[in-house]
């Protein structure tokens, strides 16, 4: 040793982790020239072609509205979408991803008129084929818009060859599609109440339709009984209905009874009533009188049977004057109301069906806006009468029902304050309501040409398919039993034409001839090619066109995107593809919509579902767990977010949360995903500057130590369970795994140990050396499992590492970190039990040593000598061998059972830092660092 060594710098010996990569992200500044640079050296084509001839997985992409930029929802959607398809290419499967877009339908017809009534232009007076191509360049639009918000959130996938509902293509197959179900008789035309937006004058599906909580008019109404074969006293007496909808009091044509329910015949303010005995308080309540001024007795069983009462406007003589039939009716309950219902075959499903069954038809009295015809009878052409029913003042208890109602005396009581969910259209936010109109419908329970009904088909197909979350079986299962016919028309311009040609009996042409031809047109010119000027083309010479007509109707949207999986997986357009998809992935509202529409459409045309596994996801809500809302001005964009946090920081927290269940985001909950991120980005910088240099294997070829080999054994047992994980499509678990081993098992255990070993250690170092083979080999496995989650930070440290002007590795896969395959790890096995004491010893030893440091004692954990307990050391682990564990100047072993900690007396290593015995004195060396200096001052 040098007399001067006392005052020598060693900075320049010691061996400091080195890399460019920065700490600092910057990632929204950085992201888009990652994204530019895989659009120029065409990634995801590179990717089909390396993977080209591996086993398929098909993701089939359910189709957004292209009708506003990207939202959170859509954000998170996709990031799972990419996340299924980028580690199943990962895991050396074939895993396209082409995305698409609805693009027909209410949602953009509905913004075109809407910029209409802005510039005071009439809808009706535009040519269709203008307006049409109004609402097409309002799609594309948007489109373009979302594709490059997309891209921008790193999701990879065809973007130059989408698929878009509004192609010519896909229409032709829509329309083929639909041909199917008409050849084979599976559509039918038929007036059923279905659910109807006056202000958007269409049927409406299911799916379509949001609950919300209201307050409505509450009525109960007396009508006269006039004929009572079975217990005729009652003729005279009034039977009370009770309604939340009076508007449909004008179209009353009979009343329901509960052949199984107990009424009552009671005196009250010298008039008798029939009601359910079982509602008497309540009724009595909402009349105000506490109790019956005189009861009258239970009615016997049947003594309403084959009854009459006449309607309280029936002096207005015509529709009024028949007198209502009283009809046993099974679904009437005492859940509510009076037990008597009234019926109203024009708006009421159950209503329906028990007139149509007692020979009383519909009378079609609204119109499409929801009033009133001019020529009904009671409500005439004027005033207040002619608003639409859904407007709150025609309902009210001062309005025109109630109040011509309370002129004749049936109006027993009324009231603003009922309290219950009803249906609005998810678009306009406006109320519906049920409406008979003639529609197409698809039939649940026809038996189809190859046996069984399409419900049947459907159940047993929901039976087959594997649902995640399970608990989606159930709910797609019990919509589907107890779903109506499918209504398939919509009264719109902007869709996919119902190409039939009716005759004047209802029923419709099924010439395959006829159909090709109208196909083949629509395939040339999209969905203009339905007009009325080319009826006698399509039809050919075997027919006149006088005696047909053609349908105006277009086709519900919900059959347009159910048909997605014939004109995508079946066309060949993307040769990549194949039917049936592996998987469909949507929010859980889709069990009503998407997954629902294409099971029904494929199950009639094929058989069976188009999918195999289904996969749902709850919802977004906002930092409190609310649902998240413009009119409460708590939602996040995550454009807003990419400008920012940058997309890794979005795509990590959509890959951390429990996304099958609804979920939560906010400024605080991105800022501690901002915190993990950091960390991860932190354990590759350290791995980056660790592996500067390295080029290869342990220089002697000798055996690894054995906190090497634990390491790898922990790499292996990570490994095996990130490949569940990722086949299980658990990201959150994928996610939490990958982040706890970095920071846990990596930088809080096994950095921090061997880091004195990276610094200090002689270049021929047989335990430098191992390090950093270990190192390496956790830096390609950890960045191929970070890949698919921080698609941007992945590749900006594969690029740091491996530049593009470097040599290719073995694999020719310089160009990027996304080509690469799932990392074959040594499968490493140790005895598990014998390294959870040692960590769980160095806990405990750590725990010991904070009070020191917190009282300043001991700076840090080299200054401490530690006893520990000698029977929490497993056998054949040296005292040295624990002080490299623990970080700690020396260990000894002793007979308690706590461990104690004292400062040391030993001198400091100038270089290392590590107090030791052979430290002569402060500023010396000890001899570990003595020989390394000697050695680098010799060769320099």
């Amino acid at each position: 040793m040098t007399d001067d060594s006392a005052k020598r710098d060693y900075r320049d010996t010691v061996f400091l982790p080195k890399t460019d990569f920065p700490m600092k992200a910057g990632l929204p500044q950085k992201e888009p020239g990652i994204a530019a640079r895989w659009e120029q050296i065409g990634l995801y084509n590179a990717l089909r072609d390396a993977r080209r001839g591996r086993e398929k997985f098909i993701l089939h992409d359910g189709p957004p509205y292209a009708n506003g930029d990207m939202h959170i929802g859509h954000a998170l959607n996709h990031i799972l979408k990419d996340m299924v398809c980028r580690t199943q290419n990962l895991l050396g499967r074939d895993a396209p991803y082409v995305p698409g877009w609805d693009c027909h339908g209410l949602p953009i017809e509905w913004k075109v008129e809407e910029a209409y009534r802005k510039a005071k232009k009439n809808k009706d007076e535009v040519p269709p084929k203008e307006f049409r191509a109004e609402c097409r360049a309002y799609a594309q639009n948007w489109v373009n818009v979302q594709r490059e918000q997309l891209k921008r959130l790193g999701i990879m996938g065809d973007w130059d060859h989408p698929y878009l509902t509004m192609d010519f293509q896909a229409e032709a197959t829509i329309v083929a599609e639909l041909m199917k179900f008409a050849e084979a008789g599976n559509v039918y035309r038929g007036a059923k109440p279905v659910m109807w937006s006056p202000v958007e004058k269409t049927a409406l599906a299911e799916a379509e339709v949001e609950y919300e909580d209201i307050t409505s008019t509450q009525i109960d109404v007396a009508f006269e009984i006039v004929e009572c074969p079975n217990e005729p006293s009652l003729v005279g007496a009034f039977v009370i209905i009770w309604t939340t909808t009076p508007w449909t009091i004008p179209v009353n044509q009979a009343i329901s009874y509960g052949p199984e329910i107990e009424y009552v015949a009671s005196e009250i303010n010298g008039r008798r009533y029939v009601y359910a005995l079982q509602r008497e308080s309540d009724l009595l309540s909402r009349l105000g009188i506490p109790t019956v001024d005189k009861g009258l007795g239970v009615l016997k069983p049947g003594a309403l049977d084959s009854a009459k009462a006449r309607h309280p406007m029936h002096a207005l003589g015509g529709f009024y004057a028949t007198p209502r039939p009283l009809l046993p009716g099974d679904f009437v309950t005492t859940d509510s109301g009076t037990g008597l219902v009234h019926m109203a075959p024009d708006h009421g499903e159950d209503d329906f069906d028990l007139c149509k069954a007692n020979g009383i038809n519909p009378v079609f009295a609204v119109m499409d806006d929801g009033r009133y015809r001019d020529d009904w009878q009671w409500l005439g052409a004027h005033d207040e009468r002619r608003m639409s029913v859904i407007n709150p003042k025609f309902n009210a208890p001062d309005g025109p029902i109630c109040s011509d109602l309370r002129e004749t005396g049936a109006l027993l009581a009324a009231s603003a304050d009922y309290a219950h969910s009803y249906p609005h259209s998810w678009r306009s936010k406006a109320k519906v309501i049920f409406r008979c109109t003639p529609q197409w419908f698809v039939p649940m329970d026809k038996v189809l040409g190859e046996g069984g009904t399409l419900r049947e088909r459907a159940v047993a197909e929901i039976a087959r398919v594997e649902f995640i979350p399970e608990k989606g079986r159930n709910r797609i299962g019990a919509m589907v039993e107890g779903r109506p016919d499918w209504v398939l028309s919509r009264q719109r311009a902007w869709g996919v034409p119902i190409t039939l040609f009716v005759r004047p009996d209802g029923t419709y042409l099924q010439d395959p001839e006829v159909n090709a031809r109208i196909v083949a047109a629509v395939r040339e010119e999209g969905v203009d090619a339905w007009e009325e000027a080319r009826k006698a083309e399509y039809l050919g010479a075997g027919y006149n066109p006088d005696d047909f007509e053609m349908v105006t109707d277009i086709l519900d949207v919900w059959f347009d995107s159910g048909c997605t999986h014939a004109f995508v997986l079946e066309s060949g357009r993307w040769p990549d593809l194949q039917w049936p998809a592996n998987l469909y992935l949507e929010g859980s509202d889709q069990h009503r919509g998407w997954f629902q529409s294409s099971l029904l459409q494929s199950c009639a045309t094929r058989g069976r579902a188009p999918y195999d596994q289904v996969l749902t996801h709850g919802f977004t809500m906002d930092a409190k767990g609310r649902k998240m809302s413009k009119s409460e001005g708590n939602t996040i964009s995550p454009i807003k977010v990419m400008e920012e946090y940058g997309a890794d920081i979005i795509r990590l927290w959509a890959l951390s949360v429990d996304f099958t269940e609804d979920h939560r985001i906010g400024d605080e909950i991105l800022k501690g995903v901002g915190d993990q991120y950091r960390k991860l980005r932190n354990t590759f910088r350290y791995l980056l500057g660790a592996l500067d240099g390295f080029v290869g294997d342990m220089s002697d070829g000798g055996t690894l130590p054995e906190l090497e080999v634990y390491v790898l054994a922990l790499l292996s047992e990570l490994d095996g369970k990130l490949k569940a994980a990722a086949e299980a499509y658990d990201f959150n678990l994928y996610t939490r795994l990958l982040v706890d081993f970095c920071n846990e098992d990596l930088s809080a255990f096994y950095f921090d140990i061997r880091k004195d070993s990276l610094y200090c250690d002689g270049p021929d170092s047989v335990t430098r050396n191992a390090y950093r083979t270990v190192l390496d080999l956790l830096f390609h496995a950890l960045i191929r499992y970070a890949a698919p989650v921080l698609v941007f930070t992945a590749e900006e440290v594969w690029l740091s590492r491996y530049p593009e002007d470097g040599e290719e590795d073995d694999n020719g896969q310089r160009g990027s970190v996304h080509l690469l395959e799932w990392p074959a790890v040594p499968g490493v096995v140790v005895d598990n039990a014998r390294w959870a004491m040692l960590r769980a010893l160095r806990d405990q030893v750590n725990e010991a040593i904070e009070p020191l440091r917190r009282d300043k004692t001991i700076r840090s954990s080299l200054e401490a000598e530690v006893v520990v307990p000698d029977s929490a050391v497993p056998e054949g682990v040296s005292d040295e061998q624990l002080a490299e564990l623990f970080i700690t100047a020396t260990v000894a072993r002793g007979q308690g059972e706590t461990v104690t900690v004292t400062k040391t007396a030993h001198h400091k290593c100038s270089r290392c830092w590590r107090l030791l015995p052979d430290v002569a004195e402060d500023g010396a060396l000890c001899g570990r660092c003595d020989d390394v200096v000697s050695h680098m001052d010799a060769a320099a």
